[in-house]
């Protein structure tokens, strides 16, 4: 076995040698399982050696040390490339590369946090280099340590708009910590990339977004060196290395040629040989200097704010938007770990609050809601505890980055205010219609919508130290305070405002039909028509055996949401019932037309989710079982 020590000056000669291994490895590791993209793994090949061999700080016995400098490969399909160096770092066997892609094995077809040294999922191309971003920036104002975060793009992803929503923030936030590295190979899936080998076309964009940017030949390991060398003595900006490379590099029946895109090489034994043959080539990595400094969380009494009512009937009406950021400033009194990020709404969102209090934890992403969850993702894979705001209708622009933030198994909080129908005069592109069923279809998430002031703080607490990713649903409108200020509010749970023994339907709402459904229930009380309420703020996980119960003892079941038809508080109200169970009388009211301009109230009689809505519909439910 040849060891190539990163503590001493290495050669050319040592440089060349591990890349060669890079990509005879990268070739045999796909030869393996049959699939996967080795040809986008040789053009990197000299970058991925030089970096690992003379300019990464690392302890891979120590994944979490603070001081780590961070790696991402945003080309996440490249991962032979990945594990071919996690082996020659001797973080992995040989036996261990030779499972990739199979079933149980660590080494899936993109990187994923399996591995303890991979911090974050890619693949979904365009992710990569924004989650860098927020790591960078929590190193920057949070951690307030000198490790580097390090991010290898391909350049077909570069035609991703996130791209350049990462590339404008780190610019702006002066993010020196922070090196991209451009694996201009020319080549995408199908065929050429827009702009081929056209270094400028690429190295000015990212100066135009207040980067430096150093062009490079990619395949000649001194002048990568030399880029690297001059990418760290930056100062005060972002860094990124244009490098021209070849994709399939080193064996000529790939080398820059069309069709040869995530597959195995055609004869992996000619190309090894081609290549120079199999040898053991084992880095020892520089590792982490000493951390000048760690945040550190301080402990202190969470005191919520309070909400009070008397004698059992509300006498004030708060917005549970406006509970939202009170609580937020609450949580960030008592935990340093929390910080919260904006969607240049928070005015709106009421984030604003956080930021009044504690500016050095509140971070401003203005109109990126891509990059606004990305900087969540960098956070929470740095020990930060994040909470993200925008408004419901456009946290659906960054679905994709939701859907990988649960891949990576990050724990953030998102909320989405303004959701519904009922913001009212502002129109249809404003309201967050579908918001509930995008979160509910993320694996592990939890889905929460509460209906007043007290209810929602109670549930912003209980997310900081939930698992995964959990969306909190927040309303425009003032809405009635229902709820006592000691009350609890567990997630899975819900509420039953209103039940008696002669109940003949259940009404299902949450947030801002809670009040709906209950007026109806009075309504129907006065006709002789006993109906049960229940606040199912918990839209997933949801309350099934309350759920359950309801159904067995009522009958029916009516649920109603200011929301899609779809997706929503409907379908998870009937998902306890997929299992076998008999299936009560199920109807749905929800917002199934386009919305136009109006008053809170408009909306909700056009929508047919207000008081007298959902009376008419019990009252046909139960007078003539019809199920809509």
């Amino acid at each position: 076995m040849t060891t190539l020590d990163a503590t001493h000056d290495l050669g050319t000669r040592d440089l060349t040698a591990l890349a060669r291994q890079l990509r005879v490895d990268s070739v045999r590791a796909a030869d393996a399982a049959g699939s996967g993209h080795p040809t986008s793994s040789m053009s990197a090949a000299d970058l991925m050696a030089v970096l690992l061999a003379r300019h990464l700080r690392y302890d891979f016995d120590r994944p979490e040390h603070p001081g780590n400098d961070r790696f991402i490969l945003s080309k996440g399909h490249a991962s032979p490339l990945l594990y071919a160096a996690f082996k020659a770092a001797g973080a992995i066997s040989d036996t261990e590369l030779l499972t990739f892609r199979r079933h149980g094995s660590r080494l899936e077809g993109h990187p994923t946090p399996r591995l303890p040294w991979v911090e974050v999922a890619t693949g979904s191309l365009g992710q990569g280099l924004p989650v860098a971003v927020g790591e960078a920036l929590a190193g920057k104002r949070l951690d307030h340590t000198d490790y580097r975060v390090w991010a290898l793009c391909g350049d077909s992803e570069l035609s991703e708009g996130s791209i350049w929503e990462a590339a404008e923030q780190a610019g702006y936030e002066h993010l020196d910590n922070l090196v991209a590295i451009l694996d201009v190979n020319r080549l995408g899936q199908r065929g050429p990339t827009r702009h081929g080998h056209d270094l400028d076309a690429y190295a000015t964009r990212f100066e135009a977004f207040g980067w430096r940017a150093v062009e490079t030949d990619g395949h000649d390991v001194t002048a990568v060196d030399r880029a690297y060398r001059e990418a760290l003595a930056v100062r005060g900006q972002p860094a990124v290395i244009v490098a021209r490379t070849l994709k399939g590099k080193g064996v000529a029946s790939v080398e820059n040629r069309e069709g040869m895109h995530g597959k195995p090489l055609p004869d992996a034994a000619a190309a090894i040989e081609e290549l120079g043959g199999s040898h053991a080539v084992h880095v020892s990595v520089r590792p982490p200097p000493p951390v000048r400094s760690l945040h550190v969380a301080r402990a202190g009494r969470l005191e919520l704010p309070r909400y009070e009512r008397a004698d059992g009937a509300a006498v004030d009406r708060v917005a549970t938007r406006d509970a939202y950021g009170e609580a937020l400033t609450a949580l960030g009194r008592a935990r340093g770990d929390v910080v919260v990020l904006d969607g240049e709404v928070g005015d709106s969102t009421r984030a604003e609050f956080f930021a009044k209090e504690h500016p050095e934890r509140y971070f401003e992403c203005y109109i990126a809601e891509q990059q606004l969850v990305a900087d969540a993702v960098g956070f929470a894979a740095r020990g930060w505890v994040p909470y993200a705001a925008t408004f419901a209708a456009f946290l659906t622009r960054a679905h994709d980055f939701v859907r990988m933030a649960a891949v990576s198994g990050s724990d953030i909080n998102l909320a989405g205010s303004h959701a519904g129908a009922s913001i009212g005069q502002d129109g249809p592109s404003q309201m967050g219609l579908e918001d509930l069923a995008l979160f509910r279809a993320v694996h592990g998430a939890t889905v929460l919508y509460p209906c007043d002031a007290n209810q929602t703080a109670r549930l912003v607490a209980e997310s900081a130290d939930r698992p995964g990713i959990c969306y909190l649903r927040t309303t425009r409108g003032a809405t009635p305070v229902i709820y006592g200020p000691d009350e609890t509010f567990p997630v899975g749970g819900s509420k039953v405002l209103r039940a008696g023994d002669g109940d003949r339907l259940t009404l299902v709402a949450a947030g801002i039909t809670v009040f709906e459904a209950l007026a109806a229930a009075e309504a129907l009380a006065a006709e002789g028509i006993a109906a049960r309420v229940i606040d199912l703020y918990s839209v997933k996980p949801v309350d099934r055996p309350t759920l359950r119960e309801a159904a067995e003892q009522t009958g029916c079941l009516l649920t109603v949401e200011d929301h899609r038809a779809e997706g929503g508080l409907g379908d998870a109200v009937a998902e306890p019932f997929a299992d076998g169970r008999p299936m009560p009388r199920l109807a749905r009211l929800a917002v199934r037309e386009m919305p136009g301009s109006g008053t809170p109230e408009e909306q909700l009689r056009e929508a047919g989710i207000d008081a007298a809505s959902i009376a008419a519909a019990a009252r046909l439910l139960v007078e003539h079982a019809v199920v809509v």
